[in-house]
């Protein structure tokens, strides 16, 4: 059973987790998702949430709902969200918990955020795991691309 919740401190020691070579390439650690999120508090930008996913009750992800000026890079939709840092421990992976996170989320942004329509992300077109994940969660791609720290970006969204 898959819950979402706003991060509290205390859930960080279990999500001060490693993530593999192949991983690291292509999302950030909740570490240092939180420290971007620190930073631009500092700037009075407060609207980067983050989020952990608990699993029977235990700590098992991350990730961000940010809905800062970052997102127009991927929509013109001022009431979507960026979906970012998406992470599962290692110690809970393949266990379908990253796409019931992805359904949970949906329901969690209804119930938190009801002004926001859409959920919009990118996925590097080598992380082909992640792109399935987004494509079977209902995630749209119609061809727009960027250019991503790790290379070629696939840009996708979700109508809630």
């Amino acid at each position: 059973m898959i819950k979402l919740k706003f991060y509290e401190p205390e859930d960080f020691p279990e999500l001060d987790y490693e993530l593999d070579e192949i991983q690291s390439q292509y999302t950030a650690t909740a570490k240092q998702a939180l420290e971007k999120i620190e930073a631009r508090n500092q700037n009075e930008d407060f609207f980067a949430y983050p989020i952990t996913i608990l699993y029977q009750e235990k700590v098992a992800g991350f990730f961000v709902l940010d809905f800062g000026e970052d997102k127009l890079g991927l929509t013109e939709n001022p009431d979507s969200v960026l979906l970012r840092s998406l992470s599962v421990n290692p110690a809970f992976q393949g266990q379908g918990i990253g796409r019931s996170a992805m359904t949970e989320t949906e329901h969690f942004i209804r119930e938190h955020f009801s002004d926001c329509n859409e959920i919009v992300l990118a996925v590097n077109e080598k992380n082909t795991s992640a792109f399935q994940l987004y494509a079977k969660s209902g995630y749209i791609f119609e061809g727009n691309m960027r250019e991503g720290r790790s290379g070629p970006q696939y840009l996708m969204s979700k109508k809630l």
